[in-house]
């Protein structure tokens, strides 16, 4: 079984094809270019998008290292440090990928993460977490809230290695945000962290004060018109037939589209009252297949008492701010860099 999606950058997925294609077997699940599941276990992710160290520049005022939360686990992140003066509030940021594929280290992630810190003048933690199929749903969540611990401990009795970015960060203004799956991780781990902690715990030394969802990876059994009826160019990122094999390998085994974790408007909103969260930003692309399930979950956010501000950006589909596959997609992620920046800032 294969299901396509183009990865919308200048590659030819065609290149990364090996020659010994068929020395494990059968196929089961494929996204040409992207990932490829034998019968026999065996997994391949094609090095369509490259990745890179954290020392390639992009832009002259922000630092960027690597930093390790958990050697067992491998659970590292990439550290984008604004030089502006004064401390700068935090974003801990997830990567996209259908939970997949995708890293903190890919050559799209970097520029937009590095950018991004230069013109909204904040510091920004790109978490690394473990890919599904071999670690499905909830693994990354789990890493998420890992991450998030790691950071208040850093916060607590940080060591000195990492003086150099912890004298610049405000504590009191953290924000977890991601793209695509990442988003889909953030707002879990903000639900996670809200039965977790109450909300005198997380003031002090941290305080958890905003949640950044870009066109968040959301589905569920019954499709929406923007699913069904949104007509996508060769080069999206993303097609139902993908969107539907990334959750068949990253849900838990035997489950549907209407798991939680997939869709959390499954069980009805009336849940979504009882959740203590701090406010939330969400953009949507205006031709992204998941505009009107974006859309809904605003809606239902809404009515159930959060505080939601939604952005819609024009002319452009799903991860534009990582792929750049239209000519309108510099403007957006500008406007998208100084959203944000007037979110965290408020």
């Amino acid at each position: 079984m294969r299901r396509k999606i183009m990865a919308a950058i200048s590659f030819d997925p065609r290149i990364n094809r090996q020659t010994s294609k068929n020395s494990h077997g059968v196929i089961i699940e494929e996204i040409e270019g992207l990932i490829r599941v034998y019968k026999d276990g065996h997994i391949e992710r094609p090095p369509i998008i490259p990745n890179v160290p954290c020392n390639v520049a992009t832009v002259n005022d922000v630092t960027a290292k690597d930093v390790v939360i958990d050697k067992f686990t491998n659970l590292w992140a990439r550290l984008y440090v604004s030089n502006r003066s004064g401390t700068l509030p935090l974003l801990v940021y997830f990567h996209g990928g259908g939970f997949c594929v995708g890293s903190a280290a890919w050559s799209g992630y970097h520029e937009f993460l590095a950018n991004l810190a230069s013109k909204a003048s904040c510091i920004i933690l790109s978490i690394n977490y473990r890919l599904a199929p071999e670690n499905r749903l909830p693994t990354a969540y789990d890493d998420g809230i890992d991450a998030f611990t790691w950071v208040k401990q850093q916060a607590l009795n940080g060591s000195p290695e990492h003086k150099w970015w912890l004298s610049r960060c405000n504590f009191s203004s953290i924000f977890l945000a991601g793209d695509s799956a990442g988003a889909n991780i953030a707002y879990n781990v903000a639900t996670r962290l809200e039965s977790r902690y109450n909300p005198e715990s997380m003031t002090k030394p941290s305080c958890f004060k905003g949640i950044i969802l870009i066109q968040p990876f959301f589905g569920g059994e019954a499709r929406t018109l923007s699913e069904k009826n949104m007509t996508q160019p060769a080069n999206s990122a993303l097609t139902l037939s993908a969107s539907d094999t990334y959750w068949r390998l990253s849900l838990p085994l035997g489950s549907n589209r209407d798991h939680p974790y997939c869709n959390p408007l499954a069980n009805g909103a009336s849940k979504l009252r009882d959740l203590r969260l701090p406010a939330i930003m969400v953009g949507i692309s205006e031709l992204d297949i998941l505009k009107d399930r974006n859309s809904e979950f605003c809606s239902a956010l809404t009515r159930a008492g959060k505080r939601v501000e939604t952005v819609t950006y024009k002319g452009v589909g799903h991860a534009f701010q990582i792929l750049h596959n239209s000519h309108l997609s510099h403007t957006r992620v500008q406007e998208m860099a100084s959203h944000i920046k007037t979110f965290i800032n408020q």
